[in-house]
């Protein structure tokens, strides 16, 4: 079992955008993500449609068009960038006004239960959704429309 933390990535008008850490990493999940391809000659122009599509959501909000759902119907996981692209990021998109960046990779598969690495991304991100409803339904996790509450770590 890993423990993970909710960090602030970045604070607009119209978005709050996170990203999920392990206690046990020195870099968010997002962080572990772009440092992976930010010199990779091959997969540097995707990556900075991600990060583009990550400016103008924070400037414009978490809006549904921005997004390709992807895992279960009952839970918040979609990807970016919704363009094609050989990298895929997975993320929670809790509200309009609330993001939570996950990790991701190369998609080289038709889905992402395909390839091991990209199905481990969204199962990580699957777990810490069911354990925000959780704590919400506990009271210790309040997510308004545009922010989330907790002090606490997750078991995931």
């Amino acid at each position: 079992m890993s423990v993970l933390d909710l960090v602030l990535v970045n604070e607009t008008d119209n978005c709050i955008i996170y990203s999920i850490q392990f206690l046990s990493e020195d870099e968010s999940e997002f962080e572990r993500f772009y440092n992976k391809f930010k010199d990779d000659a091959v997969y540097n122009p995707d990556l900075v449609k991600i990060v583009a599509f990550i400016n103008k959501i924070a400037e414009k909000g978490a809006l549904e068009r921005f997004f390709r759902p992807e895992g279960k119907i009952s839970d918040r996981v979609v990807a970016l960038p919704v363009t094609s692209s050989k990298l895929r990021l997975y993320c929670l998109r809790l509200s309009d006004k609330i993001l939570i960046l996950g990790n991701g990779g190369i998609k080289s598969t038709r889905t992402y239960n395909e390839d091991d690495s990209l199905s481990g991304y969204v199962m990580t991100l699957q777990k810490f959704d069911k354990l925000l409803k959780e704590g919400e339904s506990e009271g210790s996790v309040k997510i308004t429309e545009t922010i989330i509450e907790t002090d606490k770590s997750f078991d995931v």
